[in-house]
């Protein structure tokens, strides 16, 4: 997914697993930015705290929120794909933070090791970096199915609780059809 692009443009957008897989910041000369509950999360680790601090007091990490009209965006998409529910309000904030970039005319390029934030990256058509997993290959289509009984829901249902036995729902990517 990776393409050469002018790095003046490139941008990486850095989620807290970047942090917790042991991404330095003076390791690139990409310009870097994240979003503030990022740094509320990472404040829970001193070393990473440190590291991270330094990153934003030289210059290296901007710290921005996104526009609220790219936050909309992005719920709306992060729903389509069946995302939405397993999204926490950073995740949400640090995908409309690389939308809002993307339409400044920057390339950005999430570091993260969640897949719902790639699987929704992957459906707004922004690039994505893995560090300490695999990364997703595809887009994942959901399944949300009650694992007692057995019936399964749309991917973008709210109920969290199965409709027939009141058991608590869970999700799996539908098996490719290759």
């Amino acid at each position: 997914m990776t393409q050469l692009h002018d790095s003046t443009r490139r941008i990486a957008v850095l989620d807290t697993s970047a942090f917790l897989a042991g991404f330095d910041p003076f390791a690139t000369n990409i310009s870097q930015i994240t979003v503030p509950k990022v740094e509320t999360e990472i404040l829970r680790n001193n070393m990473i705290k440190l590291r991270f601090q330094a990153a934003i007091e030289s210059g290296k990490i901007t710290v921005k929120s996104p526009n609220p009209q790219y936050v909309a965006k992005t719920k709306t998409v992060a729903s389509k794909v069946g995302d939405y529910h397993k999204l926490s309000e950073t995740d949400l904030q640090l995908l409309a933070l690389a939308v809002e970039l993307k339409h400044q005319g920057l390339v950005p390029q999430i570091i993260t090791d969640d897949y719902s934030i790639q699987n929704v990256a992957k459906q707004l058509e922004i690039e994505f970096l893995a560090l300490s997993t695999f990364g997703i290959k595809r887009r994942l289509d959901w399944i949300r199915y009650c694992p007692a009984c057995y019936k399964q829901y749309p991917q973008d249902s709210k109920l969290k609780q199965c409709q027939v036995c009141g058991t608590d729902l869970k999700r799996k990517p539908k098996r490719s059809q290759n």
